[in-house]
């Protein structure tokens, strides 16, 4: 780890963004150039303290983890990431297959969305950046790691609690979904890919996945009318649509209540609440 370069990177990377870029307000007068370091904090979901510590040469070393929330913050490319991954220590992550740098496109994007729930998932359903609305509604899921990373998994792996968020009359159509869209990944990317080996994994640890599988039903499930359940406000009516990264890899979702329905009020609810709201945690 060169603490002194990780340090240089972090600050110059910091100082070359506004606010605006990054979807914060950026107010009338400010001392500093670019971010200031509880921006970068709160945009990594970190504490100011171990973000400080890292700019000062001081700070422990950073996990992958760590890294992955750093990239998102500063709105890194992938060079920038490598960069950033040999500064700290570590081999910088695999293109093939890499889970945790979200499409530029989409988080300029995602940045500009803060009064409808929205976030940016893989081709396999991992979250890699959310608003504080899907928060609020999904919980936080960005820093999640290892299976659990994939909505499909946590949705046939651990369905006591991962299908709270549907009404249970929608459950069987979510699954079906779910398998059909695996399948479309699977077809792109091939038998050595990430969406193979979780197919095979979950044929082997879900008798539902294993049985839908053998269906051969094949379609893209994202743009489409959900009825989701939040414990603080209950049910709220929203429709799904999605923009796609040119490779598919990735999609931004955007949830958007019908104007002056009772989700929309619902969403607004959620908004206020804001901390307290997503106190749900993922599982």
């Amino acid at each position: 780890m060169d603490r002194p370069a990780l340090a240089s990177f972090l600050r110059a990377r910091r100082e070359r963004l506004r606010p605006e870029d990054v979807g914060l307000p950026g107010g009338v007068r400010r001392r500093v150039a670019g971010l200031r370091r509880e921006e970068v904090a709160q945009l990594a979901l970190m504490s100011v303290d171990y973000y400080t510590r890292l700019e000062q040469e001081r700070g422990p070393q950073p996990s992958p983890q760590m890294l992955a929330s750093l990239t998102r913050a500063l709105r890194l490319s992938r060079a920038e990431r490598d960069h950033l991954h040999r500064l700290a220590g570590h081999t910088p992550p695999e293109v093939s297959g890499s889970a945790d740098h979200v499409a530029p496109a989409l988080q300029r994007v995602l940045d500009r969305l803060d009064d409808i729930p929205s976030l940016v998932v893989s081709e396999l359903d991992e979250t890699l950046a959310q608003n504080d609305l899907a928060r609020a509604l999904f919980g936080p899921r960005e820093s999640l790691t290892g299976p659990e990373r994939s909505g499909a998994w946590c949705w046939f792996m651990r369905p006591e609690t991962d299908r709270a968020v549907y009404p249970a009359s929608d459950h069987d159509r979510q699954s079906r979904a779910i398998v059909a869209n695996l399948r479309v990944v699977a077809g792109r990317t091939g038998p050595a890919s990430r969406a193979a080996r979780l197919i095979a994994e979950l044929r082997a640890g879900s008798a539902e996945f294993a049985r839908l599988w053998d269906l051969e039903e094949v379609a893209e499930r994202f743009a489409d009318h959900k009825v989701l359940l939040h414990p603080a406000v209950g049910e709220i009516e929203v429709d799904c649509q999605v923009l796609f990264t040119e490779d598919r890899s990735q999609a931004l979702l955007t949830l958007t209540p019908q104007p002056g329905s009772p989700g929309a009020e619902k969403l607004r609810m959620l908004a206020v609440l804001g901390p307290l709201a997503a106190e749900r945690q993922p599982g």
